[in-house]
């Protein structure tokens, strides 16, 4: 990166000698000397259409953001296009087919290999080259969404991660020690089900440790937890699964470390009673706003839901994840991709650049929404007083080291950035596993059945009879 700059340097200073003294421009190495920008008022106006989802917060921090961006480039004017969570990529798909896709935006990690396959979205790589103030080598090294090697159809949004949200009070209350937020101390499994016991509460006010509990009137879980695939893969990964072999070739989501692991989730639900089914799930508020609630005394959740903690003032902080044979968090992000059927490429880059930089969009990773992709900003004391210390309602005690740091030191690649085939994959995955957190099916048979399915996909197919 210094290279690129100081080779900037050289051959600015040695084009204005020479343009001084022979009054022409000149061209060295392909690259022209920057003219000075013309004022604002000459440029053409342009308008950048951005996507993205998330919360009420979300959009309201991203609008903001965008606002201050339109300040600094007042010839740029953003439209922001929140799309529901749910229905992303169905809403994104039909832009794309009516040849109304975005400027640049948010991307999942299954479309984004979709639309990448059909050559829509421009190569980050290149741009990056090309770009004399931003290096690939700046960024965190897990958050590439790439097609070969050479290129990278979308970059993480963010840093992000998991970890164990929980309600200081209602700690407090039932008498049960936090959990810890360094990896070194992490609790144990049967330390987590013992706790989430404790803080498990019927309408008589019994705890699921009680002989008396009465699981078909619970008032208060002891966690809730999603069952999308990073939830679940910070326990798998913990235990020394994963979806498939290091080659890619053999579908491994059916092995004993990883189904273990998924029946020990669904333990949580059907066994112990400490957490709510997916079925129960669906008629509950989201899980940040079930923690706000106290319908739950934890959440296995990602950073961004710092956002809103910290903005509806709760009483929260971070732990570190529970540990089966290693502590692991899922580094995971949606893609952020800029579309090759822009009118305004130039423009949409300043407002790539502009989001990957905390000191531009400082409110995005101070308020909790975001980390930084930058490796820079949490490594230099100076850098993450910015965005973490800033802000303590959004970053609690425990976030340096369940989050920031876990990310830095433990943090695994989310399998969005290396699973072929997504699209096809994940429905199985979920059609699947919904009898296992029913109670209905051992998770080792329903992902012996999943891998029959899927063995069209991968090139091993021993890997279906697995036991």
């Amino acid at each position: 990166m210094a290279s690129k700059r100081r080779l900037l340097l050289t051959v600015s200073a040695l084009a204005a000698v020479i343009a001084f003294v022979l009054g022409i421009v000149i061209i060295i190495a392909g690259v022209q000397r920057d003219e000075p920008a013309p004022p604002a008022e000459t440029k053409e106006k342009v308008t950048l259409r951005f996507t993205y989802w998330g919360s009420f917060e979300e959009r309201k921090a991203i609008e903001n953001t965008m606002r201050k961006f339109s300040a600094q480039y007042p010839w740029i004017e953003v439209k922001t296009i929140q799309l529901p969570n749910s229905d992303y990529n169905t809403k994104l798909k039909a832009m794309v087919s009516s040849n109304e896709e975005p400027d640049l935006g948010y991307m999942t990690s299954e479309l984004g290999e979709l639309f990448a396959s059909q050559q829509i979205f421009r190569n980050i790589y290149d741009l990056l080259e090309r770009d004399p103030e931003l290096d690939k080598s700046d960024f965190l090294d897990y958050l590439w969404y790439t097609s070969s090697d050479d290129y990278a159809w979308g970059v993480g949004t963010a840093g992000e991660c998991f970890g164990l949200f929980y309600r200081r009070d209602l700690f407090q209350e039932a008498g049960v020690e936090a959990p810890p937020s360094k990896a070194i101390n992490a609790w144990t499994w049967p330390q987590f089900v013992q706790a989430a016991q404790r803080l498990t509460l019927d309408k008589y006010g019994r705890n699921a440790a009680d002989p008396q509990f009465d699981r078909n009137n619970i008032v208060r879980y002891g966690v809730m937890f999603e069952t999308w695939s990073d939830p679940l893969n910070n326990f798998v990964f913990s235990n020394g699964g994963d979806w498939v072999s290091e080659d890619g070739g053999e579908f491994t989501l059916n092995s004993n470390e990883a189904s273990e692991a998924i029946q020990k989730l669904a333990d949580l639900v059907n066994k112990y009673h400490v957490a709510p089914s997916p079925l129960e799930t669906k008629s509950m508020p989201s899980m940040s706003i079930a923690l706000q609630a106290g319908l739950t005394a934890m959440t296995v959740d990602g950073q961004w839901i710092n956002l809103d903690l910290g903005k509806a003032g709760v009483d929260y902080d971070i732990g570190v994840l529970p540990t089966l044979k290693q502590s692991v968090t899922v580094g995971v992000s949606g893609a952020t991709v800029l579309f090759k059927s822009s009118r305004h490429p130039e423009e949409a880059w300043l407002l790539f650049k502009w989001l990957s930089d905390p000191d531009r969009a400082l409110e995005l990773y101070a308020d909790g929404l975001w980390m930084p992709v930058l490796k820079k900003w949490y490594t230099d004391p100076a850098l993450v007083a910015k965005w973490v210390d800033a802000n303590p309602k959004a970053h609690p005690p425990g976030f340096k080291d369940a989050m920031m740091n876990q990310l830095i030191q433990y943090g695994k690649p989310s399998v969005g950035f290396y699973l072929r085939n997504q699209s096809e994959l994940f429905p199985i995955v979920t059609e699947h596993l919904t009898p296992v957190w029913l109670g209905e099916k051992p998770a080792k048979d329903a992902l012996n059945e999943v891998a029959g399915k899927v063995g069209a996909y991968f090139p091993k197919k021993d890997s279906i009879n697995q036991k």
